[in-house]
């Protein structure tokens, strides 16, 4: 079970690196929105898998390979922190707190509309 984490994780890990350069490609902004949408996308994606693991329409397997390990290192609260704080660090003390409360209430919310989607 361990190893179907880890493969996940891995794909996870690599697809949040190549969408993070992408996105930051595009915005070239100091506000992160590499971060930002990449949370939000994986907590849309995180509750479309519970919501399938709900239904029980995907195994058990699926569940750690696909919402732990895939979601697990694709979406990111480390480098959510940090990003909270290099903007603090550098005074943009508005822009921090519109980051931390938009990440959290949009991406809850995502959770919430991926989980909808199939119940």
């Amino acid at each position: 079970m361990m190893i179907l984490v880890g493969i996940g994780g891995a794909l996870g890990a690599a697809s949040r690196y190549l969408a993070g350069v992408w996105i930051a490609r595009k915005t070239r902004s100091t506000f992160p929105y590499s971060t930002f949408y990449i949370n939000i996308a994986g907590s849309f994606l995180l509750g479309i898998i519970i919501g399938l693991k709900l239904n029980q329409d995907i195994s058990e397997w699926s569940w750690l390979l696909l919402g732990v390990g895939f979601c697990g290192a694709f979406t990111t609260f480390s480098t959510f922190g940090y990003e909270v704080i290099q903007l603090m660090i550098t005074h943009q003390t508005r822009r921090a707190f519109v980051y931390i409360v938009a990440t959290t209430a949009i991406s809850i919310i995502s959770s919430y509309i991926g989980i909808q989607v199939l119940i």
